[in-house]
């Protein structure tokens, strides 16, 4: 009985600590991710060039690993079918259909936009909003999407210029109309069905972003405040989807690998996008835009396979 106490208490005070560690590492975080806003907010007041690399690499750095945990959510689908082929059956196929979209960009440049701003809706909606909620996944998808077009569309429109190569002094006609129907459809949603006080708030937040800082700060102060950060908590607190990613920790080391294989791919591509651009900002703009719309759709595909084997697992 004495031994079992003892041991018991070993194990409790381990647990103990185990938490005490998670709370520093969860306080270090939200202090960090202070930081991170502060510091992009701050980048608003430099010039249009520096501005744009401080929201790029904050993009690059902290958004883009919380799409490399793909590769936690394929190897339990794949590994115990392929074995130590798995992470070949998983990026030949990813990294095909990036490719893909890569040359959709250079092939149809405004209906490959398109198709990204649609997309990316479908995916920042259904993230923020959670399953079985498609009218509020449409509005907050499309908050980030909508906001820079009825806001600030001038300098969306410069922004997108660089991105798909193209002239565009204004914003193409699909893209106004459709903002302004999502800003009926936003308004029908908060008046028949009010969200929670946290989403009104943060939606208000969002909004004040958007029409106080240029259009790319705003986007970043999204995508590495909510967006990664959101889909990183719900694998860690998934025990099925990605069972290694218990913790933040172990997602960070988790996403290394692939993140450090988009970089590498990142700078391969580099020469091919230099030559077309007028300047480092611009490519650096044009190459991280386009990645990241090619890497978002085996992003969204892998969950769409991963939801559809899950129930017969």
């Amino acid at each position: 009985m004495a031994v079992r106490s003892f041991t018991s208490s070993l194990g409790g005070s381990g647990q103990v600590r185990r938490q005490r560690i998670h709370a520093e590492g969860t306080r270090l975080l939200h202090v960090a991710s202070i930081l991170v806003a502060l510091s992009l907010v701050a980048s608003a007041f430099l010039p249009r060039d520096m501005s744009w690399l401080v929201a790029l690499a904050a993009v690059i750095v902290l958004g883009v690993p919380h799409g490399a945990l793909d590769g936690a959510v394929a190897a339990p689908l794949l590994r115990p079918r392929y074995g130590q082929m798995w992470f070949g059956v998983f990026a030949v196929p990813y990294l095909g259909l990036a490719a893909l979209i890569l040359l959709a960009w250079q092939l149809a440049p405004l209906t490959t936009l398109a198709g990204f701003l649609a997309l990316s809706v479908l995916h920042f909606g259904e993230e923020d909003a959670g399953p079985g909620r498609p009218f509020e996944a449409l509005v907050r998808g499309g908050v980030p999407i909508a906001l820079p077009a009825l806001l600030r569309p001038e300098e969306t429109a410069g922004i997108f210029a660089v991105v798909a190569r193209v002239p565009m002094p204004q914003l193409p006609g699909w893209w106004v109309a459709t903002a302004w129907l999502w800003l009926a459809l936003a308004a029908l949603w908060l008046a028949t069905d009010p969200p929670r006080r946290t989403v009104l708030a943060e939606i208000a937040l969002l909004a004040a972003a958007f029409w106080l800082l240029p259009p790319l700060t705003a986007f970043t102060l999204y995508f590495v405040g909510l967006h990664g950060p959101r889909h990183i908590r719900a694998l860690v607190r998934d025990p099925t989807k990605a069972p290694s990613v218990n913790t933040t920790g172990k997602a960070v080391l988790a996403a290394l690998p692939v993140f450090f294989l988009t970089l590498l791919l990142g700078a391969a591509l580099w020469p091919l996008y230099a030559p077309g651009s007028p300047d480092a900002p611009s490519t650096l703009l044009t190459l991280t835009l386009q990645m990241l719309s090619a890497l978002t759709v085996p992003h969204i595909l892998l969950d769409r396979l991963r939801d559809a084997i899950s129930p017969r697992a």
